[in-house]
């Protein structure tokens, strides 16, 4: 990379640094740290959602997926809309109005409230736990993309890198400092990507006309996908709306219900149609790109095809001097706009309500040594692991699996039941991981977490049956 590229991209970081350092002294409790005092509105609310959703890793993701098999990829962004909207109706008024109520930070605060103290400690757990897969996959993500744009640098450089620069201002600056930068990068991203990556590669492919000949019609097809596919999509994506702790923080921290549901239908409508077709699209020119020959030269891609390796040497390839560092820079943006909110996550779960140090005099102190912590974890995890979509899936897939069937109990059951809660997490949380680690292949090729959430609910209904039953009988002889 040139040094004018190299200047633009370390300029952007400096700037991602300084917002951090810029909050540093304005957080004064933890209800500044971690929900940002309760007073942001719906337009910047609106665009970290969907920088945290979308982000790095389903931006590198989309590529591998449009890079096998064209714009049928789309497909999974269009699970976060459906799961945008349905949360935007059903959950954000009575979410925000409870944590108005009783001061939340934390999802697991609110199972503490209808459930009781065990069951928000093991919800708490399993949120932690997930997020800290899901931040290790941004920067799998970031550290893939840097290692295909920059000579002589190896990924897991890169990687410990990405996930410095992310830690340090997250751990400055906490929530405020995420949305802020989320804005901006999330701007940066767009912007970067429509306005110069997509027209430069169309012309350094020969045209739309050419890309269409040296691809097959099926990746210019919207039915080029299995339905196993789309279900294993909405499935795994649709309930993390409901219970993604990244969202939760930002549902506390919008200053109304109104701007709350704005911001998450702004959100729905920038994952799809927007980045979704703008993400496989970059993917399938990659795959053109690839089927001309024009990465030959890259060892990367001689020794082993990575799908999502595509597209960051796509725009290293194509790419003039300047316009390379403002585009590392927009992917960057991505990566880091989930990265720093997975680490807010699991760093409020583990403070909140594992340690339950919010409450103490020196909780922005500890906040950030905690959040520099789960950092660290992350990037080790990161360094273990290959595949940037396949980690982050299985990430939702755990959380999904183990928290969605009491989320739901909670929101829509007259009755409901601390025993059968943790029952149905311990249960769904377990199939899953268990499916996963042993590598079966299941039926119909479905996702582990379509068996973790069905003995979820399963078991959530039978244990509240049984327990209503008891009940019952316990009356009749009174």
């Amino acid at each position: 990379m040139h040094w004018i590229d190299l200047t633009i991209f370390g300029s952007y970081m400096v700037v991602m640094l300084l917002v951090g350092l810029y909050f540093y002294r304005k957080n004064e409790s933890s209800d500044d740290y971690y929900v940002g005092s309760r007073n942001m509105g719906s337009l910047h609310i609106g665009l970290s959602v969907v920088a945290t959703d979308v982000g790095g890793g389903f931006s590198i993701g989309l590529g591998g997926l449009g890079f096998v098999m064209g714009l049928a990829g789309s497909w999974m962004l269009f699970a976060g809309l459906v799961g945008a909207w349905l949360a935007a109706v059903i959950l954000v008024p009575r979410v925000h109005k409870l944590s108005g109520q009783h001061e939340f930070q934390t999802f697991p605060q609110l199972f503490g409230k209808f459930y009781s103290k065990e069951v928000a400690i093991i919800a708490a757990v399993i949120s932690a736990i997930g997020y800290l897969g899901f931040t290790s996959s941004q920067i799998l993500a970031g550290a893939k993309l840097a290692s295909a744009s920059f000579n002589g640098l190896e990924r897991n450089e890169a990687l410990l890198i990405m996930g410095a620069v992310a830690v340090i201002y997250t751990a400055l600056g906490g929530l405020k400092a995420v949305i802020y930068t989320d804005t901006i990068q999330w701007i940066v991203l767009l912007g970067g990507l429509i306005f110069i990556g997509l027209p430069l590669s169309i012309h350094e492919l020969g045209g739309w006309q050419a890309i269409r000949d040296t691809l097959p019609d099926s990746f210019f097809s919207l039915s080029n996908i299995s339905w196993q596919n789309i279900v294993n999509w909405m499935i795994t994506i649709i309930p993390i709306w409901f219970i993604g702790m990244t969202l939760y923080q930002r549902i506390y921290a919008s200053k109304s219900i109104k701007s709350a549901k704005r911001a998450w239908f702004i959100a729905g409508l920038f994952e799809y149609p927007i980045m979704a077709f703008v993400g496989v699209l970059f993917g399938l020119f990659a795959r053109a790109g690839f089927e001309h020959g024009i990465f030959n030269q890259y060892e990367v891609m001689k020794s082993n095809i990575d799908p999502e390796i595509g597209l960051p040497l796509l725009l290293r390839h194509i790419m003039p001097v300047g316009l390379m560092g403002l585009m590392m820079s927009a992917y960057f943006s991505a990566i880091m706009s989930t990265a720093d909110s997975c680490i807010m996550a699991a760093s409020g779960n583990v403070l909140t309500d594992l340690l339950g140090w919010h409450t103490r005099e020196n909780t922005v102190s500890l906040s950030r040594i905690v959040t520099v912590v789960v950092g660290a974890l992350s990037m080790l995890i990161a360094m273990k692991m290959p595949n940037v979509l396949e980690l982050m899936l299985y990430s939702y897939a755990f959380m999904v699996s183990g928290l969605f069937v009491p989320m739901m109990g909670l929101l829509f059951m007259k009755k409901i039941s601390n025993g059968a809660a943790l029952l149905s997490m311990i249960i769904g949380g377990f199939t899953t991981i268990s499916l996963i680690i042993s590598n079966l292949e299941l039926p119909f090729h479905l996702d582990p977490n379509i068996f973790g959430i069905s003995l979820s609910i399963i078991s959530y209904f039978l244990f509240s049956a049984m327990l209503e039953t008891k009940v019952n009988e316990m009356r009749k002889k009174i």
